[in-house]
């Protein structure tokens, strides 16, 4: 039980569970009807749209000979890592400011600030409005800016520096 809750820690069990019924070439639907649940519900788990609740992790263990408890304990990890990505994304800039076709190909919501700070601030500096450069550099702070994407970058972007009265 251990290995495989280290392995899959804060992935959502849906996912996990689709991956073992998979390997263990069984349909959602027979199985689903196997726990006595609906087979939707199966699929909405298996999709990642709805958690486990301690009563159908019981079953899921039992079924397929896991260590009681493991769906469940995987399900405490998942919202764990889902609190620990809304307390991170509190630190960040004022998302009202940002067109979310900015980010196009990633989920914005899910967004790093602090980890993926390189690729942010050169992506805003490239493709970005004078109002997305200027919340930034006023998050991020010039100094970060500059060493990120050079001063010549920053100097192109005057019209931002000189609305924001940083020199």
């Amino acid at each position: 039980m251990e290995t495989l809750i280290e392995k899959y820690k804060g992935i959502h069990p849906g996912i996990i569970l689709e991956r073992e019924l998979k390997k263990r070439k069984l349909r959602k639907a027979p199985f689903a009807l196997i726990l006595e649940e609906y087979p939707q519900t199966l699929n909405e788990i298996t999709k990642g749209r709805r958690g486990i609740t301690s009563g159908l992790s019981l079953k899921i263990d039992k079924a397929l000979n896991l260590s009681e408890g493991t769906m469940f304990v995987l399900q405490a990890y998942y919202e764990i890592q889902k609190e620990k990505l809304k307390i991170e994304n509190l630190n960040s800039p004022n998302l009202s400011l940002f067109r979310k076709a900015l980010f196009w190909d990633t989920d914005f919501d899910k967004i790093n600030w602090d980890k993926q700070f390189k690729t942010i601030i050169k992506r805003v500096f490239e493709r970005g409005n004078e109002i997305e450069k200027a919340e930034i550099i006023k998050f991020y702070g010039l100094k970060k800016v500059k060493e990120t994407i050079g001063f010549d970058t920053i100097e192109k972007s005057l019209k931002v520096l000189q609305h924001l009265n940083i020199s």
